[in-house]
């Protein structure tokens, strides 16, 4: 099984990098066919498996962790813990995928906090038994949220990818960190290879650029601010904001909350954050842009940064990237495009058009934790310009990276990234895009997409429905009001109306959590009192989902 990154590359190479870089030194130790290496690693395997990892009845009520390697003789007992857990697991991935079981167990904070039959989180003194160990496992489960549940709509990260968890579960057993090379050889080239893919998906010339994972588009986008900053006023780097002007980042009123965030965290101040107002499906209006600009300009004051929202959160909208381009072109100015939920359409020949004049942008935001189902969290910022992370962020740690090490020091990418430590968020993605391949990729994106126009033909002309906007959604978001018997024949724009509509999705959410059956988010957005935004990214997620969540908001709303 640990072979298949081997059996994927070139043998010369496999080689050469092999005995080059891990000192195999006898000559032809890895000769031979890797099918036929391959048959004798299984049969090892397989025959080491039969002799000693066959689950047997184990007490584990008077066992306890310092009983587990690297305790003299824990093998055993290491072995039938992990073999318990792995039951544990493999119960509840079944259970996920099987529509007869709930979406959750709810329960009010105060009663996981009283403690649940057996299950107490207060953390003791004393160690606790590997039985109460393997209990708090299955509780834990039992009481959280089954997201990859089909009938889970909740978020937009949602789904159970089998190979994406056995990458999770792999990365977590290697314990490492993304700061070097030196202790991260594998994944580290992993993450520079299916960066330079992504990059050339987005369009950037033979893939050149930079990019690194981070822990998630909040980040990802707090980088492209930082990297703006650095590009135009690198000063700022070390002497700080003093240095330059005041700095305006431009933004939709709809996108998501992190600019505004960068902005406070970095020293801008939200209120030089400017929103831009939206058309009636959610996409920035070019010509507002550009009337704030000359604003701020009048004013004093320097316009850095403009983002785009490509797949805006609640509505789904993809701001106009090419109008968008030309007016940062125009005054010099930073343009990022937010693709945290939109950037799994890129692998979609059908729908990447959405992303038209992306390759015209200076950073990139794309989570594939969201449309692209990768397991949480996978997140990746990616950069036209060679090297600016580095200049932005290098602080050239001393104890770590070394200039005279025996290896290519360039492969070490600690220095570009705020953190230090960092983890190995690629290997899942990487792992998957292997057993899917790019096709495998776009059928799934595909497939959402046209649920999603399956739920929005079913209800636009539905009784009871109203959707918030007109039109064929840009991505999976449908949104739209349940209208219960009682409110149908009042008058829509009365203020009783209106209070009375707003608690409806609040009510009907709550009842589904209490019930179990399924789950689907709400909100209120501007003058418009809360409606349900459904989403859909779950691979597991078929017709019959769409039509059960309609049916049971029916069943749960209709005495409202």
């Amino acid at each position: 099984k640990y072979s298949c990154f081997l059996t994927h590359a070139p043998p010369c190479n496999t080689l050469g990098f092999l005995q080059k870089n891990n000192s195999l030194g006898e000559e032809g130790r890895l000769a031979g066919s890797l099918s036929e290496r391959q048959k004798n690693l299984f049969s090892s395997v397989n025959s080491d498996r039969d002799a000693r990892f066959r689950r047997t009845e184990t007490d584990f009520s008077n066992m306890f962790a310092r009983d587990l390697l690297p305790a003299k003789n824990g093998e055993e007992a290491t072995m039938q813990f992990l073999l318990e857990l792995v039951d544990i697991l493999t119960n509840y991935v079944r259970k996920t995928f099987d529509r007869s079981t709930k979406v959750l167990d709810f329960h009010h904070p105060h009663q996981l906090l009283e403690g649940m039959e057996g299950f107490n989180l207060e953390l003791s003194d004393q160690p606790e038994s590997l039985e109460q160990i393997l209990v708090d496992c299955r509780d834990t489960l039992k009481y959280g949220v089954r997201t990859g549940h089909p009938r889970f709509f909740n978020q937009l990260s949602t789904g159970l990818d089998i190979i994406g968890l056995a990458g999770e579960w792999l990365t977590s057993t290697a314990n490492t960190n993304m700061f070097t090379y030196e202790i991260a050889p594998v994944f580290v080239l992993m993450e520079q290879l299916t960066l330079k893919k992504m990059r050339e998906i987005i369009g950037w010339p033979s893939g050149e650029g930079d990019g690194i994972f981070s822990p998630g588009g909040a980040i990802s986008n707090m980088y492209s601010v930082m990297i703006a900053r650095y590009k135009y006023f690198p000063e700022v780097k070390t002497k700080g904001m003093s240095a330059a002007p005041r700095l305006v980042l431009f933004t939709s009123e709809l996108s998501h909350y992190s600019i505004k965030k960068a902005g406070a965290a970095l020293g801008f101040g939200s209120e030089n954050v400017v929103l831009l107002s939206t058309d009636e499906r959610g996409r920035v209006i070019p010509a507002d842009l550009e009337a704030k600009i000359l604003d701020v300009k009048q004013k004093g004051y320097h316009p850095l940064f403009v983002n785009a929202t490509a797949g805006s959160t609640v509505y789904g909208a993809f701001d106009p990237i090419n109008e968008i381009a030309d007016i940062c072109e125009k005054y010099n100015m930073w343009l990022h495009v937010d693709g945290a939920w939109g950037g799994g359409l890129l692998m979609s020949r059908k729908h990447r058009h959405k992303f038209s004049g992306v390759e015209r942008a200076n950073s990139v935001t794309w989570n594939p934790h969201k449309m692209m189902g990768v397991p949480l969290q996978c997140s990746a910022i990616l950069v036209r310009e060679k090297g600016i992370l580095a200049g932005c962020n290098s602080m050239c740690a001393g104890y770590l990276f070394q200039p005279d090490k025996q290896y290519d020091v360039s492969y070490d990418t600690g220095d570009k990234a705020i953190q230090c430590g960092r983890h190995v968020d690629i290997f899942k993605f990487w792992l998957m895009w292997k057993a899917k391949g790019t096709i495998g990729f776009e059928q799934h994106i595909d497939k959402c997409l046209d649920l999603s126009q399956y739920l929005y033909d079913k209800i636009r002309n539905r009784e009871g429905y109203e959707m918030v906007f007109e039109g064929v959604p840009q991505h999976t978001n449908v949104c739209f009001w349940y209208i219960p018997p009682s409110l149908r024949g009042m008058e829509h724009n009365s203020k009783e109306y209106r209070e009375k509509l707003h608690k409806v999705a609040p009510n009907i959410k709550a009842m589904m959590m209490e019930s179990g059956t399924t789950m689907v988010g709400y909100q209120p957005q501007g003058q418009k009192v809360n409606f349900f935004r459904m989403v859909i990214s779950n691979p597991a997620a078929l017709q019959s989902d769409i039509d059960f969540l309609i049916d049971e908001i029916e069943r749960l709303g209709h005495d409202l």
